[in-house]
């Protein structure tokens, strides 16, 4: 039985062509468990398997790389550049839709913030900075980012269509669409980030000029997949080493943003520490409640949403059409069904929940509490 106080996240409504049958997402989140030629395992499967079991009407996969150059920002994550990758995804994708829950591939390139690229010890970025902060030890870096060398226009060119042909083996793994990443500090955000971006042509200086890239890829991952296929972007201010970043000028930034990139997609998926809180200052909008005030396309709110009330009532203002769960769906796989059914919700344990394989070969943890 569904609590009446949270009966709106058990409704139903589109996500581009998926039909969803209640409002709960899974989160994409980094976990680096592919092989070693980045291909997807029986690990992989399972992972994602247990949330469809769990309830969810969508999942959305860690971040995918997507060529064979630049774009990869781990060891052991898993790309979408040929065919053994095709062929491996498939296997986690068929267990997912068991379920009838649809997944979705986030396509991703790290630029600059690469910490781990099995063809390449070079990083590149918009421009020749590097990204505030150190790597991330949790998954496999150590010290400063190197310094990025700026990508030229052909490169830039290349960059494009590797999106586009991971979305076309995505589409080809029996996907059911794909995400952009243009959140987080990694590539795409790099050229929306003015002290990430001093470039001097067409894609530097004016908000408008920092978007072309993702206008661009947005318009070629369309034109490649048709109109038959879910295609969305995920967005935030916060990056993976400067969480205190904002966008200049705040909510006028964030307009020109949202009604920019909304040509050709069918969602946008903002990311925030908290869903619920002003996300440009004292008294503003948060980052939700802005991208519904500015596009006119579905929403997926993560940050802290993990409080069902707090989920609840995000949809009620309006502010949200779907929540995507992060630690929450780590803590509670079959959270959706765990809520109808008026069980207790677990709180996130770090050790005891499904690790990364970084963590487990940092800290040498008993594999006997790494369990689905």
């Amino acid at each position: 039985m569904i609590i009446m106080a949270h009966e709106n996240l058990y409704t139903s409504k589109q996500l581009g062509k998926i039909s969803m049958n209640n409002r709960f997402i899974v989160a994409p989140m980094t976990r680096i468990t592919a092989t070693d030629d980045s291909s997807a395992t029986t690990t992989m499967r399972d992972y994602y398997e247990r949330f469809a079991k769990g309830g969810f009407g969508a999942v959305i996969t860690e971040g995918i790389y997507t060529d064979e150059l630049y774009s990869q920002g781990y060891l052991n994550q898993p790309g979408l550049t040929n065919n053994n990758h095709v062929e491996t995804w498939k296997n986690v994708v068929s267990a997912v839709h068991e379920h009838d829950t649809a997944i979705i591939a986030q396509l991703m390139h790290a630029g600059g913030q690469s910490q781990g690229n099995a063809y390449t010890d070079e990083t590149v970025a918009p421009s020749a900075i590097p990204p505030k902060g150190e790597q991330l030890g949790f998954y496999g870096g150590s010290g400063t980012f190197d310094v990025p060398r700026a990508l030229t226009l052909d490169e830039i060119e290349e960059v494009r269509h590797s999106f586009v042909q991971a979305a076309r083996l995505a589409k080809e793994a029996g996907f059911d669409g794909v995400e952009i990443h243009g959140a987080n500090g990694y590539l795409l955000d790099q050229f929306l980030t003015d002290y990430l971006n001093e470039r001097d042509d067409e894609y530097g200086g004016s908000l408008e000029n920092r978007l072309k890239l993702l206008v661009e890829v947005i318009k070629d991952v369309r034109n490649e997949v048709g109109e038959d296929f879910t295609v969305g972007m995920r967005l935030s201010q916060i990056k993976v080493t400067d969480p205190a970043y904002k966008w200049p000028n705040g909510e006028e930034s964030a307009k020109t943003i949202f009604t920019t990139l909304e040509q050709g997609l069918d969602y946008i998926h903002v990311t925030d520490p908290d869903a619920t809180q002003p996300a440009f200052g004292e008294g503003s909008k948060s980052l939700t409640a802005a991208a519904k005030a500015f596009s006119s396309l579905p929403v997926i709110a993560n940050g802290q949403l993990g409080d069902p009330d707090k989920a609840s009532k995000l949809l009620d203002q309006n502010d949200t059409d779907f929540v995507s769960l992060g630690t929450s769906a780590l803590a509670n796989p079959d959270y959706p069904n765990r809520l109808a059914s008026e069980q207790e919700l677990k709180a996130f344990d770090f050790e005891s929940t499904l690790l990364p394989l970084a963590y487990i070969k940092e800290h040498e943890v008993n594999a006997e509490i790494i369990k689905a």
